[in-house]
């Protein structure tokens, strides 16, 4: 009888490893899809983001101007990233997804509802004080510039100031979708506000007229096609416009849903401020850190800001393509698995987190090095035309590539805080964050003498260095480890790839100079085209080699979705 036992005993434990194996696989699949969904509306998202800079920089250059809206615009995008910004991701989803899964859509519904009135009358208030205060903040954020540059980002501050109350909407009616796993719409937000950023600049400029244009490297001034400094109002207009369609477009996304204004209180607001509290001290000291990085900036000479903004609009392509898809896509459901820990245990918790970080890994190596090679082809290609000048590229690639030693323990550390987020703990993250900016302050104090501007690069690195190892072992402890998700293994192959594709880039480069010899867009093109290819065939060519299974595993799932 014994020996039967036994035997049932050991079929159901393989029936129940074949189950958890499947549903496991399921869950990867999904996330790969959800991941897929959420990375095309990034691409899209950042070559409008790149259309949108493009325009900027070749109507206004390396100027005042663009200082100037972009002090306009850091303003209501602080705010929101502090109000309700930071609530999706450590707070919105992780409670919307628990309050769905136990109580249904009903209750969301309320829950969204209380939520959304509650933003609309605080958000309210908020942006009729920053209109009235506009010149006080533009002198606590830009205290450097000139007075002419400071009244005009006033001018453009009180126009896109509105645009906090639209985002702040967004957030929660995306944070609703992301609970119920519907990626499309929350995915092409991104795409439709820089979208009207393009064609607002476009549309209602003024008619271009001749401008000046004097290069420190180059003794003769030469003219070019261009537009007065408060032309830059066009700009601001497209972003506020931007900001209320790609909210209308996640009320399209949730139509069927029962959303009213309604009362200002629901119990789940109480757990989500308890969750957020936490994150706004971490969020508030980042936005005193970004006030202190906009200030040295602004002490380091003219158009620094700028070359800042440049190269942060780059490092945001593989962040988004890669990191950030990946990220919100495995957001929700780390969150189910997590609120089902008593039942499954932390397994299927620890498979999900590590097919994130791996999956990361095997992407954004591959990126870095590559953007770390062809910085100055790629803008050179994108932005040096116009008003912009061999001399801005040179210093918007340095800032590039000195932001990008610090993107792959970025792209980790986000996954590693999501998986905090989803065991609704938000507190640990804060604390980490606390230190490691102090240590980015301490490290662009130490070195801004001697290194200007890009001590803030160098410090940004160190910043998310240190917060990416700190996440990394405290989360290990709390998990009783990774378990078997050959992190290293996969670590190890990547790198290797990597760095052989990152020489096969460099030493390809002057002969492929050579070779397109022509000038212009065309040249410019083919350049960074063939070197493109060339990196991406000699990655994967050793990846299939070294039995990355990661990379292997993506393309095999798109070929069965194709």
């Amino acid at each position: 009888m014994q020996p039967t036992d036994s035997n049932a005993e050991a079929d159901a434990e393989a029936q129940a490893e074949a189950q958890a194996e499947a549903t496991q696989a399921a869950t990867n699949a999904g996330v790969a899809r959800a991941s897929g969904i959420l990375a095309l509306g990034n691409i899209a998202s950042r070559v409008l983001g790149m259309a949108r800079e493009v325009a900027v920089t070749n109507l206004f250059g390396a100027s005042a101007a663009t200082d100037a809206f972009f002090v306009a615009t850091l303003v209501p995008r602080t705010l929101y990233d502090l109000l309700i910004g930071g609530h999706v991701n450590g707070a919105i989803i992780p409670v919307f997804t628990e309050v769905v899964t136990r109580d249904g859509r009903a209750a969301l519904w309320r829950l969204v509802s209380a939520l959304l009135s509650l933003l609309t009358l605080i958000v309210t208030l908020l942006t009729v004080v920053l209109l009235i205060a506009a010149p006080a903040v533009v002198e606590l954020v830009g205290s450097g510039y000139d007075a002419p540059t400071q009244a005009l980002a006033v001018e453009l501050l009180r126009i896109t100031a509105p645009a906090l109350l639209f985002l702040s909407l967004f957030a929660v009616l995306s944070g609703a979708l992301y609970a119920l796993r519907a990626f499309t719409f929350p995915a092409l937000a991104g795409a439709i506000f820089n979208l009207c950023v393009v064609l607002g600049t476009i549309l209602l400029a003024p008619p271009l007229e001749l401008m000046p244009i004097i290069d420190p490297t180059r003794p003769v001034i030469h003219w070019a096609i261009g537009r007065p400094p408060d032309a830059i109002r066009a700009a601001a207009f497209g972003w506020l416009i931007g900001a209320l369609v790609q909210m209308a477009a996640q009320i399209i996304g949730l139509r069927g849903a029962r959303l009213r204004l309604s009362g200002l209180w629901h119990p789940s607001i109480r757990r989500i401020a308890l969750l957020y509290a936490p994150v706004m001290l971490s969020l508030i000291l980042d936005a005193l850190v970004r006030v202190f990085s906009y200030n040295l900036a602004s002490q380091t000479g003219e158009s620094s800001l700028s070359y800042m903004n440049w190269a942060t609009t780059l490092i945001q392509f593989p962040q988004g393509l890669v990191v950030t898809a990946i990220s919100i896509a495995i957001l929700p459901t780390l969150a189910r698995q997590s609120a089902l820990t008593a039942r499954d245990g932390d397994r299927p918790f620890k498979d999900t987190l590590g097919l994130g970080l791996r999956l990361v890994i095997t992407l954004i190596l591959p990126a870095v090095v590559g953007l770390m090679v062809l910085a100055i082809p790629i803008i050179d290609l994108l932005f040096e035309h116009g008003l912009f000048t061999a001399r801005d590229t040179a210093l918007t690639g340095l800032a590039l590539r000195l932001y990008l030693f610090g993107l792959p323990f970025a792209a980790v550390d986000l996954l590693l805080v999501y998986a905090f987020y989803a065991r609704q703990d938000t507190l640990t993250p804060a604390v980490i964050g606390l230190v490691s900016l102090i240590a980015y302050m301490v490290v662009a104090l130490v070195l801004l003498p001697q290194y200007g501007v890009f001590s803030l690069m160098i410090a940004d690195s160190v910043k998310h260095l240190l917060h990416a190892g700190m996440s990394a072992y405290i989360l290990r402890r709390r998990l009783g480890g990774f378990g078997e998700q050959r992190l290293l293994i996969t670590l190890a192959k990547t790198t290797l790839a990597a760095g052989a594709m990152g020489i096969a880039a460099r030493v390809a480069l002057l002969p492929v100079m050579s070779f397109t010899r022509t000038d212009g867009t065309l040249r410019e093109i083919a350049l960074v085209l063939i070197l493109g290819v060339i990196s991406a065939a000699v990655y994967g060519g050793l990846a299939y080699l070294l039995r990355i299974d990661e990379l292997r595993w993506l393309i095999a799932l798109v070929r069965r979705r194709a």
